[in-house]
């Protein structure tokens, strides 16, 4: 299966249907608290992974995420961003435009966005914890990149699958998308069938029982 046609399946399903298959498969990868930060469309696409801590000293360094940012060269990443501190940002709107000119499909930041009008202004998807006015610089450096890293207590891989709205963020391991992929279309039809079955008149109590979500899991 290419690349593009797992993006677009991804992006036919949302995160409440991505996080059902997880849960029937046992799986990590649903979090709570990475919220879109302005009112940005859904994000789909693969991991870029960047691990962020405090500085430790005065030295002049590159500013962080910047490197990653220069480095990409495909049009289907998403910025992974890991270590944001309380208060102090760790995104803004340079950065965004810099993301924007090189194709890249959005950030979501376990940690805090300044400058957000910025973003918003080029339709530029972040989502995260919340926003602040406090730099990073000086505060917060890139300490990795291309590692896993730790999102709301997800561990996330680089090339790792991301889908992001308006419920918040679920990541997929890429060795088992395939088969989350699957499962979620099978959910998202018995879903329809359910919605279908409510408004038609049927009991709601029968729709949902626990049954028919067990059919899901026999397909």
């Amino acid at each position: 299966m290419s690349q593009r046609s797992v993006l677009e399946r991804l992006a036919s399903l949302d995160t409440n249907t991505v996080s059902d298959a997880l849960d029937f498969l046992g799986l990590p990868g649903a979090t709570y608290g990475l919220q879109p930060l302005w009112d940005c469309p859904k994000i789909v696409g693969r991991a870029s992974t960047i691990q962020l801590g405090p500085k430790a000293d005065a030295k002049p360094s590159v500013h962080l995420i910047s490197p990653v940012i220069d480095a990409v060269q495909s049009d289907d990443r998403v910025l992974v961003i890991a270590g944001g501190a309380d208060g102090i940002s760790c995104w803004g709107d340079i950065l965004a435009n810099a993301a924007r000119a090189k194709q890249v499909r959005g950030s979501v930041i376990d940690g805090l966005s300044r400058d957000i009008e910025g973003s918003e202004s080029i339709g530029y998807p972040v989502y995260g914890r919340g926003v602040t006015m406090i730099s990073a610089r000086n505060r917060v450096v890139q300490i990795d990149s291309g590692k896993p890293v730790q999102m709301a207590g997800v561990t996330v891989q680089e090339d790792d699958f991301v889908i992001a709205d308006r419920c918040g963020a679920v990541f997929v391991s890429a060795a088992r998308i395939e088969e989350v992929l699957d499962l979620g279309e099978r959910i998202a039809q018995r879903q329809d069938g359910m919605v279908a079955a409510v408004r038609a008149g049927r009991s709601v109590a029968e729709v949902m029982h626990d049954k028919e979500f067990e059919a899901i899991r026999r397909g």
